[in-house]
């Protein structure tokens, strides 16, 4: 299962009073894990910034007009992202401006189906407890002591760990952990193993398969060998 958690940076709280989009972060996860693969861009808003968002994120305009457009980096975006389920943390926010910029280049926009809202996930887990990001941090003791200032890649990196914590999975994860390795116990010795990501170069060589391949032919039409073959 391939999701995408993401986190976004803006000039203010509206896109459609003209504040724009400056950073996203994404992080994909499979099956619930980090897979390594992250997209990560900063984005030229085409107009000031405000000291109130700049207080937040500390992108000042003159970093940023060191950096392309949305639309520049659009197909890219939406390349990485495909059709998986879509985390945020107060997602319609975010989705608010990814689509806002989406509309500006012509492109089709993101359907909010596709969103799985953690702010929702922890309001309804913890009710009545404050829920923001550092809040959740703290909850689940996650490490956020290098975030002295937004930024959409590390709040998505903190935001996957919370995530997967607000939907108990690390704990399954945890017992089917224990489970296989109590597979060692049993006397068949029997064990579970992690499939290789890289298959093994083959040992054979084209003259040994021949052999085999002529003494299957031996065998008979029944052999249980030709189902391989």
């Amino acid at each position: 299962m391939r999701e995408i958690v993401f986190d976004t940076e803006t000039t203010g709280l509206d896109p459609f009073h003209g504040h724009r989009l400056v950073e996203i972060g994404c992080i994909e996860l499979v099956n619930r894990f980090p897979s390594g693969k992250t997209f990560h861009r900063y984005f030229n808003p085409e107009r000031d910034m405000p000291a109130e968002a700049f207080a937040v994120h500390g992108l000042s305009l003159d970093f940023l007009k060191t950096h392309q457009c949305f639309h520049a980096c659009a197909e890219e975006l939406l390349g990485f992202l495909g059709d998986a389920p879509l985390v945020a943390h107060n997602a319609f926010f975010d989705l608010g401006f990814i689509n806002a910029e989406l509309e500006k280049c012509a492109k089709q926009a993101i359907g909010r189906e596709r969103l799985v809202d953690t702010l929702m996930i922890a309001r309804r887990k913890h009710p009545g407890q404050p829920n923001r990001l550092d809040d959740l941090c703290a909850r689940y003791r996650i490490d956020n002591s290098r975030r002295s200032k937004h930024g959409a890649l590390l709040d998505a990196e903190l935001l996957a760990e919370i995530y997967v914590e607000l939907i108990g999975a690390r704990q399954a994860l945890l017992g089917l952990t224990s489970a296989m390795d109590g597979l060692a116990a049993w006397p068949d010795g029997i064990r579970a193993t992690r499939e290789r990501t890289i298959a093994l170069a083959p040992r054979l060589t084209q003259a040994e398969r021949d052999a085999h391949r002529a003494f299957i032919a031996t065998l008979g039409e029944a052999a249980v060998w030709r189902a391989y073959l």
